[in-house]
């Protein structure tokens, strides 16, 4: 009994000083000066920026604007002379992106260069159309109308949307922290809000247009694939619908895609 009460004071000793000397600072004195040397054990944590420990931040809002067109057309479901009656004009089919929310989250323990994206935005699409040509929602498809005032007018169809998107971005830092070069890619769900054509002309001498709101069969809920990618001011985009424009049999079989650049990002 005396034995284990001698040689446990023993261990305590010694469990304390290895602990102590776990958490304090080795000091060294070099053979060749004066100066001691100060080394750091592991978990010592000195005054100092981390830029790791920012948080993940992503790709997604601001204003951009770029143009749309229609891919893989299929007009199998109308004579040949009614074909194309959707041809647009690429470079005058603008859209606009405002996207005002953004979320970020990191898919790193210990660094800030891989992360989810998600957010809120809403997209104004136009679609020019042959000057002469418009288009009607008939019986069971759309069908395509001449509607000619003077040879000027024009002829186009809009659609509004709100996206939701969520994507995967990876950043690689260039020279700089704050300087980085990104890759995201993903899906972007939208809930189509309006629809109309529209067209502008003149009589006598007077603007004038023509306007009419409708569904034209067009889904009501919209997937596209996308890709961004940018390097400090420079901020690229490109997307394709998984779907076609039209609900199946109501329309030709045209696939929406769009590309552009950021206005603002913020």
């Amino acid at each position: 009994m005396k034995q284990l009460l001698l040689i446990l004071p023993l261990v305590l000793f010694t469990v304390t000083s290895k602990a102590q000397l776990n958490d304090s600072i080795e000091v060294r004195q070099p053979a060749w000066g004066n100066q001691p040397i100060i080394i750091q054990p592991h978990g010592v944590v000195t005054d100092g920026f981390n830029y790791w420990e920012d948080d993940f931040t992503g790709h997604w809002s601001g204003i951009y604007l770029g143009v749309n067109g229609l891919a893989d057309q299929d007009y199998s479901m109308y004579s040949d002379e009614e074909a194309g009656f959707l041809d647009v004009d690429l470079w005058r089919s603008t859209v606009l992106n405002v996207n005002l929310i953004q979320f970020s989250k990191s898919l790193q323990r210990t660094r800030n260069t891989i992360g989810l994206v998600t957010g809120l935005g809403m997209e104004i699409q136009t679609y020019f159309l042959d000057k002469k040509t418009s288009i009607e929602q008939g019986p069971s498809r759309i069908e395509p109308v001449e509607r000619f005032y003077d040879s000027k007018q024009k002829s186009k169809l809009s659609s509004i949307y709100l996206s939701v998107p969520l994507l995967v971005e990876f950043q690689v830092p260039v020279k700089n922290y704050g300087n980085r070069i990104y890759l995201a890619g993903g899906i972007v769900a939208s809930k189509r809000l309006n629809t109309h054509t529209k067209v502008k002309y003149r009589e006598n001498g007077k603007k004038e247009k023509l306007k009419m709101p409708d569904d034209f069969y067009m889904h009501e809920f919209r997937f596209s694939g996308m890709l961004r990618v940018g390097y400090r001011w420079i901020n690229l985009y490109a997307s394709y619908d998984l779907q076609p424009l039209f609900q199946e049999g109501e329309g030709p079989e045209l696939y929406p895609f769009s590309f552009g650049l950021a206005l603002i990002s913020f």
